[in-house]
Protein backbone atom coordinates (compact mmCIF):
# COMPACT_ATOMS: atom_id res chain seq x y z
CA UNK A 1 0.00 0.00 0.00
CA UNK A 2 1.42 3.39 -0.98
CA UNK A 3 2.13 5.62 1.99
CA UNK A 4 1.33 9.29 1.37
CA UNK A 5 4.30 11.58 1.89
CA UNK A 6 4.24 14.10 4.70
CA UNK A 7 1.41 16.40 3.66
CA UNK A 8 0.25 19.92 4.45
CA UNK A 9 -3.36 19.45 5.57
CA UNK A 10 -6.17 21.99 5.41
CA UNK A 11 -9.43 21.30 7.24
CA UNK A 12 -12.73 22.81 6.07
CA UNK A 13 -14.30 23.01 8.63
CA UNK A 14 -13.38 22.36 12.27
CA UNK A 15 -16.63 20.61 13.14
CA UNK A 16 -16.91 17.38 15.11
CA UNK A 17 -15.52 15.24 12.29
CA UNK A 18 -13.10 17.68 10.68
CA UNK A 19 -11.29 18.65 13.86
CA UNK A 20 -10.88 15.02 14.92
CA UNK A 21 -9.60 13.84 11.53
CA UNK A 22 -7.25 16.80 11.36
CA UNK A 23 -5.84 15.86 14.76
CA UNK A 24 -5.57 12.21 13.71
CA UNK A 25 -3.65 13.17 10.56
CA UNK A 26 -1.35 15.40 12.63
CA UNK A 27 -0.73 12.50 15.00
CA UNK A 28 0.20 10.40 11.95
CA UNK A 29 2.95 12.87 11.03
CA UNK A 30 1.22 15.25 8.64
CA UNK A 31 1.05 18.99 9.31
CA UNK A 32 -2.26 20.81 9.66
CA UNK A 33 -1.46 24.22 8.19
CA UNK A 34 -4.91 25.84 8.41
CA UNK A 35 -8.54 25.23 9.27
CA UNK A 36 -11.79 27.09 8.90
CA UNK A 37 -14.40 27.66 11.57
CA UNK A 38 -16.49 30.60 12.68
CA UNK A 39 -18.88 29.28 15.31
CA UNK A 40 -17.89 29.29 18.97
CA UNK A 41 -17.95 25.50 19.06
CA UNK A 42 -15.70 25.24 15.99
CA UNK A 43 -13.22 27.68 17.48
CA UNK A 44 -13.23 25.73 20.76
CA UNK A 45 -12.63 22.43 18.93
CA UNK A 46 -9.79 23.94 16.94
CA UNK A 47 -8.17 25.29 20.10
CA UNK A 48 -8.38 21.87 21.76
CA UNK A 49 -7.64 19.52 18.88
CA UNK A 50 -5.70 21.72 16.44
CA UNK A 51 -3.70 24.05 18.71
CA UNK A 52 -1.76 26.86 17.02
CA UNK A 53 -3.44 26.12 13.67
CA UNK A 54 -4.65 29.39 12.09
CA UNK A 55 -8.37 29.73 11.34
CA UNK A 56 -8.83 31.12 7.83
CA UNK A 57 -11.60 31.35 5.19
CA UNK A 58 -12.20 28.07 3.30
CA UNK A 59 -10.61 29.28 0.06
CA UNK A 60 -7.39 30.24 1.86
CA UNK A 61 -7.32 26.93 3.73
CA UNK A 62 -7.63 25.02 0.46
CA UNK A 63 -4.95 27.03 -1.32
CA UNK A 64 -2.39 26.31 1.42
CA UNK A 65 -2.90 22.55 1.55
CA UNK A 66 -1.66 19.45 -0.23
CA UNK A 67 -4.50 17.47 1.37
CA UNK A 68 -7.82 19.31 1.70
CA UNK A 69 -10.34 17.76 4.10
CA UNK A 70 -13.91 18.92 3.44
CA UNK A 71 -15.89 18.10 6.58
CA UNK A 72 -19.10 19.98 5.89
CA UNK A 73 -22.80 18.97 5.86
CA UNK A 74 -23.92 16.75 2.96
CA UNK A 75 -26.15 19.34 1.33
CA UNK A 76 -23.48 22.07 1.27
CA UNK A 77 -20.65 19.93 -0.08
CA UNK A 78 -21.41 20.32 -3.80
CA UNK A 79 -21.65 24.09 -3.61
CA UNK A 80 -18.42 24.32 -1.62
CA UNK A 81 -16.53 22.25 -4.19
CA UNK A 82 -17.82 24.36 -7.07
CA UNK A 83 -16.91 27.52 -5.16
CA UNK A 84 -13.35 26.39 -4.45
CA UNK A 85 -12.88 25.52 -8.13
CA UNK A 86 -14.36 28.84 -9.27
CA UNK A 87 -12.03 30.82 -6.99
CA UNK A 88 -9.03 28.77 -8.18
CA UNK A 89 -8.37 27.69 -4.60
CA UNK A 90 -7.66 24.13 -5.75
CA UNK A 91 -4.83 23.04 -8.03
CA UNK A 92 -3.74 19.93 -9.91
CA UNK A 93 -2.00 17.32 -7.77
CA UNK A 94 -3.86 18.12 -4.57
CA UNK A 95 -5.74 15.43 -2.69
CA UNK A 96 -9.28 16.50 -1.82
CA UNK A 97 -11.10 14.36 0.70
CA UNK A 98 -14.66 14.75 1.90
CA UNK A 99 -16.12 13.01 4.94
CA UNK A 100 -19.76 12.70 3.87
CA UNK A 101 -21.23 9.23 4.16
CA UNK A 102 -24.01 9.91 1.67
CA UNK A 103 -21.74 11.04 -1.20
CA UNK A 104 -19.08 9.23 -3.17
CA UNK A 105 -16.50 10.98 -5.33
CA UNK A 106 -19.05 12.16 -7.89
CA UNK A 107 -19.67 15.30 -5.86
CA UNK A 108 -15.96 16.13 -6.29
CA UNK A 109 -16.16 15.97 -10.11
CA UNK A 110 -15.52 19.72 -10.65
CA UNK A 111 -12.28 19.38 -8.66
CA UNK A 112 -11.28 16.13 -10.39
CA UNK A 113 -11.66 17.87 -13.77
CA UNK A 114 -8.80 20.25 -12.88
CA UNK A 115 -6.47 17.43 -11.82
CA UNK A 116 -7.28 16.96 -8.15
CA UNK A 117 -7.26 13.42 -6.68
CA UNK A 118 -10.79 12.96 -5.28
CA UNK A 119 -11.45 10.71 -2.27
CA UNK A 120 -14.36 10.05 0.08
CA UNK A 121 -13.38 8.94 3.60
CA UNK A 122 -16.30 8.45 5.95
CA UNK A 123 -15.62 7.28 9.53
CA UNK A 124 -18.26 4.79 10.64
CA UNK A 125 -18.27 6.40 14.07
CA UNK A 126 -20.06 9.09 16.03
CA UNK A 127 -17.88 11.92 17.33
CA UNK A 128 -18.33 14.56 20.01
CA UNK A 129 -15.51 16.78 18.75
CA UNK A 130 -13.41 16.23 21.88
CA UNK A 131 -9.97 14.76 22.48
CA UNK A 132 -11.37 11.34 23.45
CA UNK A 133 -12.56 10.95 19.86
CA UNK A 134 -8.98 10.23 18.82
CA UNK A 135 -9.35 6.89 20.60
CA UNK A 136 -12.58 6.28 18.70
CA UNK A 137 -10.81 6.81 15.39
CA UNK A 138 -8.49 3.93 16.20
CA UNK A 139 -11.46 1.67 16.95
CA UNK A 140 -13.51 2.43 13.84
CA UNK A 141 -13.78 1.51 10.18
CA UNK A 142 -13.65 4.19 7.48
CA UNK A 143 -15.62 3.85 4.25
CA UNK A 144 -13.22 4.61 1.39
CA UNK A 145 -14.36 5.55 -2.12
CA UNK A 146 -12.11 6.54 -5.01
CA UNK A 147 -12.69 6.97 -8.71
CA UNK A 148 -13.71 3.91 -10.72
CA UNK A 149 -10.58 2.12 -11.89
CA UNK A 150 -8.32 4.53 -10.00
CA UNK A 151 -6.30 1.95 -8.09
CA UNK A 152 -3.74 4.57 -7.06
CA UNK A 153 -6.54 6.66 -5.56
CA UNK A 154 -7.91 3.68 -3.64
CA UNK A 155 -4.42 2.98 -2.30
CA UNK A 156 -3.89 6.58 -1.18
CA UNK A 157 -7.24 6.65 0.58
CA UNK A 158 -6.61 3.36 2.35
CA UNK A 159 -3.12 4.47 3.37
CA UNK A 160 -4.45 7.68 4.92
CA UNK A 161 -6.97 5.67 6.91
CA UNK A 162 -4.33 3.21 8.13
CA UNK A 163 -2.07 6.09 9.13
CA UNK A 164 -4.85 7.46 11.33
CA UNK A 165 -5.06 4.07 13.01
CA UNK A 166 -8.45 3.10 11.58
CA UNK A 167 -9.49 0.24 9.30
CA UNK A 168 -10.28 1.03 5.65
CA UNK A 169 -13.31 -0.59 4.01
CA UNK A 170 -13.91 -0.13 0.28
CA UNK A 171 -17.38 1.28 -0.48
CA UNK A 172 -18.12 1.50 -4.24
CA UNK A 173 -19.64 4.74 -5.47
CA UNK A 174 -22.98 3.16 -6.41
CA UNK A 175 -23.69 1.85 -2.91
CA UNK A 176 -22.66 4.90 -0.86
CA UNK A 177 -26.30 6.01 -0.25
CA UNK A 178 -27.34 2.54 0.96
CA UNK A 179 -24.18 2.24 3.05
CA UNK A 180 -24.98 5.56 4.70
CA UNK A 181 -28.65 4.70 5.17
CA UNK A 182 -27.65 1.51 6.99
CA UNK A 183 -25.30 3.34 9.36
CA UNK A 184 -27.84 6.09 10.00
CA UNK A 185 -30.64 3.61 10.62
CA UNK A 186 -28.47 1.83 13.17
CA UNK A 187 -26.67 4.62 15.01
CA UNK A 188 -29.12 7.52 14.92
CA UNK A 189 -32.24 5.49 15.48
CA UNK A 190 -30.51 3.50 18.22
CA UNK A 191 -29.78 6.75 20.04
CA UNK A 192 -33.42 7.79 19.70
CA UNK A 193 -34.63 4.39 20.91
CA UNK A 194 -32.30 4.35 23.92
CA UNK A 195 -33.20 7.85 25.10
CA UNK A 196 -36.89 7.08 24.69
CA UNK A 197 -36.53 3.91 26.79
CA UNK A 198 -34.73 5.92 29.48
CA UNK A 199 -37.59 8.45 29.48
CA UNK A 200 -40.16 5.65 29.89
CA UNK A 201 -38.30 4.26 32.90
CA UNK A 202 -38.07 7.71 34.48
CA UNK A 203 -41.78 8.29 33.87
CA UNK A 204 -42.37 5.07 35.78
CA UNK A 205 -40.31 6.46 38.67
CA UNK A 206 -37.41 4.06 38.15
CA UNK A 207 -33.95 5.49 38.83
CA UNK A 208 -31.15 5.43 37.90
CA UNK A 209 -32.72 4.68 34.54
CA UNK A 210 -29.45 4.61 32.59
CA UNK A 211 -27.89 2.18 35.07
CA UNK A 212 -30.89 -0.13 34.87
CA UNK A 213 -30.92 -0.35 31.10
CA UNK A 214 -27.21 -0.13 30.24
CA UNK A 215 -26.17 -3.77 30.91
CA UNK A 216 -29.26 -5.07 29.09
CA UNK A 217 -28.64 -2.94 26.01
CA UNK A 218 -24.93 -3.78 25.96
CA UNK A 219 -25.68 -7.49 26.11
CA UNK A 220 -28.40 -7.22 23.46
CA UNK A 221 -26.04 -5.39 21.08
CA UNK A 222 -23.26 -7.89 21.66
CA UNK A 223 -25.60 -10.84 21.13
CA UNK A 224 -27.09 -9.32 17.97
CA UNK A 225 -23.64 -8.75 16.44
CA UNK A 226 -22.55 -12.26 17.36
CA UNK A 227 -25.70 -14.23 16.56
CA UNK A 228 -27.89 -12.05 14.33
CA UNK A 229 -31.63 -12.69 14.48
CA UNK A 230 -31.06 -15.79 16.61
CA UNK A 231 -30.36 -13.36 19.47
CA UNK A 232 -33.93 -12.03 19.46
CA UNK A 233 -35.67 -12.45 22.81
CA UNK A 234 -38.73 -10.97 24.52
CA UNK A 235 -42.49 -11.36 24.14
CA UNK A 236 -42.64 -10.92 20.36
CA UNK A 237 -39.99 -13.57 19.74
CA UNK A 238 -41.72 -15.90 22.22
CA UNK A 239 -45.19 -15.30 20.81
CA UNK A 240 -46.51 -13.92 24.13
CA UNK A 241 -49.56 -12.13 22.73
CA UNK A 242 -50.95 -11.20 26.14
CA UNK A 243 -47.75 -9.40 27.14
CA UNK A 244 -47.65 -7.52 23.84
CA UNK A 245 -51.25 -6.38 24.44
CA UNK A 246 -50.26 -5.09 27.90
CA UNK A 247 -47.33 -3.19 26.43
CA UNK A 248 -49.58 -1.54 23.88
CA UNK A 249 -52.08 -0.55 26.57
CA UNK A 250 -49.56 1.01 28.95
CA UNK A 251 -47.68 2.78 26.16
CA UNK A 252 -50.93 4.25 24.82
CA UNK A 253 -51.60 5.69 28.27
CA UNK A 254 -48.08 6.67 29.33
CA UNK A 255 -46.41 7.73 26.07
CA UNK A 256 -48.59 7.72 22.98
CA UNK A 257 -45.74 9.23 20.96
CA UNK A 258 -43.58 6.15 21.63
CA UNK A 259 -46.27 3.68 20.60
CA UNK A 260 -45.91 3.91 16.78
CA UNK A 261 -42.19 3.15 17.02
CA UNK A 262 -42.87 0.21 19.33
CA UNK A 263 -45.42 -1.20 16.89
CA UNK A 264 -43.18 -0.75 13.86
CA UNK A 265 -40.17 -2.35 15.51
CA UNK A 266 -42.25 -5.17 17.01
CA UNK A 267 -43.60 -5.95 13.54
CA UNK A 268 -40.10 -6.08 12.08
CA UNK A 269 -38.94 -8.23 15.01
CA UNK A 270 -41.81 -10.66 14.44
CA UNK A 271 -41.00 -11.10 10.75
CA UNK A 272 -37.27 -11.49 11.36
CA UNK A 273 -37.81 -13.86 14.29
CA UNK A 274 -40.12 -15.97 12.16
CA UNK A 275 -37.64 -16.07 9.27
CA UNK A 276 -34.88 -17.11 11.69
CA UNK A 277 -37.00 -19.85 13.22
CA UNK A 278 -37.07 -18.15 16.64
CA UNK A 279 -40.80 -17.38 16.57
CA UNK A 280 -43.09 -20.34 15.93
CA UNK A 281 -44.82 -20.13 12.58
CA UNK A 282 -48.25 -20.70 14.15
CA UNK A 283 -47.72 -17.71 16.49
CA UNK A 284 -46.91 -15.20 13.75
CA UNK A 285 -50.48 -14.42 12.59
CA UNK A 286 -51.76 -13.63 16.09
CA UNK A 287 -48.80 -11.43 16.98
CA UNK A 288 -49.12 -9.48 13.74
CA UNK A 289 -52.88 -9.22 14.19
CA UNK A 290 -52.46 -7.53 17.59
CA UNK A 291 -49.91 -5.10 16.19
CA UNK A 292 -51.97 -4.33 13.08
CA UNK A 293 -55.12 -3.87 15.15
CA UNK A 294 -53.48 -1.09 17.14
CA UNK A 295 -51.93 0.48 14.05
CA UNK A 296 -55.34 0.69 12.38
CA UNK A 297 -56.97 2.50 15.32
Amino acid sequence: MTRPARLAVGVVSAGRVGAVLGAALARAGHVVVAASGVSKSSVRRAEELLPDVPLLPPDEVASLADLVVLAVPDDTLGGLVRGLVATQSLRPGQIVVHTSGAHGVGVLAPAAEIGVLPLALHPAMTFTGRAEDLHRVVACCVGVTAGEGDEAGWSVGEALVVEMGAEPVRVPEAVRPLYHAALTHGANHLATLVTECVDLLRNAGIEPAERVISPLLSAALDNALRHGDRALTGPVARGDVGTVRKHITVLREASADALPAYLALARRAAHRAADAGVLRADAVPEILSVLDEETDR
